[in-house]
């Protein structure tokens, strides 16, 4: 009887942890262990960001779309969330603002890594 009592008690803590956690995973990659999002695509940093603040608008953000954080979403260890120009929340690992690359097809493609010598695939 005790054991069926646990169960409920065990899953509803599980939950709590399934919900607060950032939506990232790490991907083997060709150029090694790199973190990815939602869909298992690559994420990427910009270096001409600052920490905290997004420098990627108009043609850049239609190539790199931010890593958008959700309304509720909250800080996590190295995960952070900026405010972008418009408003919206962007997660940002270390401080430096996430993105994808529109080129990246499939889990595991890194090809936005170098582009324009300012775009690193972000690791864990």
């Amino acid at each position: 009887m005790k054991k069926l009592i646990l169960v409920p008690i065990l899953l509803a803590s599980m939950t709590g942890v399934v919900f607060a956690a950032t939506p990232f995973k790490t991907v083997k990659t060709e150029k090694g262990v790199v973190l990815s999002g939602e869909k298992g695509l690559t994420l990427y940093t910009f270096k001409k960001d600052e920490a905290g603040a997004s420098n990627c608008y108009d043609e850049c953000a239609q190539n790199w779309p931010s890593a958008i954080a959700a309304g509720n979403a909250k800080a996590n260890g190295a995960y952070s969330i900026v405010t972008r120009k418009d408003g919206t929340k962007q997660w940002a690992k270390d401080g430096k603002p996430l993105y994808y690359w529109v080129k990246d097809a499939k889990q595991g493609d890194v090809t936005g890594d170098g582009v324009g010598g300012v775009w690193d695939a972000a690791k864990p």
